[in-house]
């Protein structure tokens, strides 16, 4: 339930104190409550959700009891054999072997004992398929859409989705939604879906609130949120954690600050760190990234305060991982509100037919149908030897119209709003459109040529598009005979601008098996433990596939509580 910081006493005494309301910390604050203990939750906006609220909220956790309906084959053994070939030495085994241990329970609780609910998808497949143990289904499972007029006025305290993702001004849809409202003419299940999904928006919009039905992301924190209502957990906004309290090196709480008010809370079981990690603290920005022009979509609250305080106490940073952060490329585009939108183009267009994407010498530099992630990594190496940063997408009338190209949604008529302020870029040729975007024009056409034979034979001799079951599926079924190549011949020609985007920080504050974070000699600072972004990642800064960073956040969400509290029970029955 949310409080205010006026209404809690000073030298107050929980179980637990967790710093963050993302996935990673409401899930530490559920299942320290399900245990029946008493929780404080402390967030520094005026929103819960971070930036679980703002995703997909894929959650990968293989071997779950969801998997065996979509996936009876699958076992831990595979799924070890993928991560060790994926991430290697990037990261230790015993990280791995304890996700692995724990992910299966985690969800099981979650289910059994809260409003949390998951569906694995049909179709969601690992985007590693060259690697032995890759699957195709049954891993990543997604939150079951929810109902947020259960919440009451406690919905317009979840952090709403990214604006250009949803339709109508608000409306929320996952994957099963647009599924539907792309077959609404040749379907009547379709129909029926559509009409219900858009009646209950129609419904909201006239009582003046926002979209309830709440999908991927804001499903997520709503179903956490409405789980932590029920058991009494208290929710502080707009509060900063000032300092931990010590003593004899053992954390014992928090020194909490809101406006004027300031509150020093104790934590007899521990303090669970979930605050995102390093994305916005502008040092370590610097220290930690690439060099090059980068956005980060993130969450506004991951400032990493909470890791500069736990490396004042003896903790450390992760070293090795692959990238210090997860990629994605994004678009750029300055809202009527003066604000910035960073718009990841995840999959909905630079698989689809008909699109390419170049440097800024007019050639291509990347299979384009990659992962999000080996698509950021693509632009920072290529661009050590020709400028890639940024790179542009490009595509024809035709498929600009079917499929969209970035925000410019599939479909759109009126192109003149994005005309005007440079997002989307126009060419009556392939050569006036290089000349508008500033690259070789004989590059760029010998390019959308190559794109053209390939789109006819099926096969990029280049980069291999389409090549994986992974690209494919996020290509176009209808076509053949690669689902990912289709022609780009039909004038005009559009263009879009896109740089690197962090979407989650992959070092982090280094923990143990147990989510304790520790010290340079690798023992753990008593009462301290950390998950989600704000922990080094168990992948290494690999990106293996979907919700690879929601999984183990609440794996070891799970993890933590289980060590704080069985520890406290151990020492007192000493």
């Amino acid at each position: 339930m949310f409080r205010t910081i006026d209404a809690i006493s000073n030298g107050g005494r929980y179980d637990v104190v967790v710093i963050g309301s993302g996935a990673a910390g409401m899930a530490a604050a559920l299942f320290a409550a399900i245990e029946g203990r008493k929780v404080l939750v402390v967030e520094r906006t005026e929103y819960v959700g971070g930036t679980s609220a703002l995703s997909a909220a894929t959650t990968w956790m293989p071997n779950s009891h969801h998997s065996k309906s979509v996936n009876p084959d699958d076992s831990r053994e595979k799924v070890r054999k993928f991560l060790d070939g994926v991430v290697g030495n990037y990261s230790a085994p015993a990280m791995r072997e304890a996700f692995l241990d724990s992910a299966p329970e985690a969800v099981a609780t979650l289910e059994a004992s809260s409003e949390v609910k998951f569906r694995p998808y049909a179709t969601h497949p690992d985007y590693e398929q060259q690697c032995e143990g890759a699957t195709m289904r049954g891993r990543a499972l997604e939150p079951v859409p929810f109902d947020g007029r259960s919440l009451g006025a406690d919905l317009d305290k979840i952090r709403p989705p990214i604006p250009e993702f949803t339709i109508f001004g608000g409306m929320m849809v996952d994957r099963t939604d647009i599924g539907h409202l792309l077959a609404i003419r040749k379907s009547a299940r379709s129909l029926a879906h559509a009409a219900k999904i858009l009646a209950h928006y129609a419904g909201d919009r006239l009582r003046g609130r926002r979209g309830s039905r709440l999908v991927m992301g804001n499903a997520l924190i709503g179903r956490f949120l409405a789980s932590l209502n029920a058991r009494g957990v208290d929710i502080l906004l707009r509060t900063e954690v000032e300092d931990l309290v010590t003593e004899n090196g053992t954390v014992t709480g928090a020194v909490l600050k809101s406006g004027t008010t300031t509150r020093r809370i104790a934590a007899s079981h521990g303090v669970v760190l979930a605050a995102g990690g390093f994305n916005r603290h502008p040092q370590r920005r610097s220290e930690l990234l690439p060099k090059g022009e980068t956005y980060s979509p993130s969450g506004p609250g991951h400032t990493g305060t909470m890791q500069d305080i736990a490396l004042r106490l003896g903790a450390r940073l992760g070293e090795g991982n692959l990238d210090s952060a997860f990629w994605a490329p994004v678009s750029i585009r300055r809202r009527a509100d003066g604000s910035t939108a960073s718009f990841p183009h995840f999959v909905m267009d630079r698989s689809k037919p008909g699109t390419v994407c170049v440097d800024q010498t007019g050639c291509r530099f990347v299979n384009e149908s990659v992962s999000y992630h080996l698509f950021g990594r693509a632009m920072f190496e290529h661009d050590k030897t020709a400028p890639c940063i940024p790179c542009f997408i490009i595509t024809d009338a035709a498929g600009l119209g079917k499929y969209g190209l970035g925000m410019v949604r599939m479909g759109t008529r009126d192109l003149a709003p994005y005309l005007a302020d440079g997002y989307l870029t126009a060419g009556a040729t392939i050569a006036e459109l290089a000349g508008k975007i500033g690259v070789p024009a004989a590059n760029l056409e010998a390019t959308v040529a190559a794109m053209n034979r390939y789109a006819v034979s099926g096969t990029d001799t280049e980069f291999g598009r389409g090549t994986t079951p992974y690209h494919r599926v996020n290509g176009d079924a209808s076509v053949d005979p690669n689902p990912t190549l289709g022609p780009i011949a039909t004038a005009p020609y559009y263009a879009v601008r896109l740089y690197p985007g962090d979407i989650g920080a992959a070092t982090g504050l280094v923990i143990n098996e147990w989510a304790q974070v520790t010290r340079a000699d690798n023992s753990p600072i008593a009462g301290l433990y950390a998950c989600g972004n704000e922990a080094n990642s168990i992948m290494g800064g690999t990106y293996p596939g979907p919700g690879i960073t929601i999984g183990p956040a609440i794996t070891f969400a799970y993890r933590a509580i289980r060590h704080a509290l069985g520890e406290t029970q151990a020492r007192r029955a000493a």
